[in-house]
């Protein structure tokens, strides 16, 4: 369960900012129901919808950053990959990408985020 949570921290706080954002907004939309004068409403729209926008699009900028994490690591695979092949002598050896490159290959350190 670590390891799943060190690998996948991105998508972990992206899933968490976006319950909480429902939570708030939802919260918020019981509070605002609740009272029946405009003025009244306006800190309940202040708080809970506006931060709970703000929440949900950082949890959906996470898990797009998480998305393109992904892609990078893969490229850097099939970029490795073909490294080797082209550094192989000819009839040498063949090579065949991994089932799960994002698994397969821990980002290095240093490596692109």
């Amino acid at each position: 369960m670590k390891r799943l949570l060190t690998l996948f921290w991105d998508r972990v706080a992206a899933v968490t900012c976006v319950v909480v954002a429902v939570v708030t907004l939802i919260v918020g939309w019981i509070q605002l129901s609740a009272e029946s004068q405009a003025g009244d409403q306006i800190p309940y729209i202040m708080s809970a919808g506006i931060g709970g926008l703000f929440l949900l699009a950082i949890g959906l900028t996470l898990w797009l950053s998480a998305d393109l994490r992904d892609e990078w690591r893969k490229l850097d695979v099939i970029d490795e990959s073909l490294r080797r092949l082209a550094d192989a002598p000819p009839g040498g050896e063949t090579i065949s990408l991994p089932d799960d490159p994002v698994t397969a290959y821990p980002r290095p350190a240093g490596a692109r985020q």
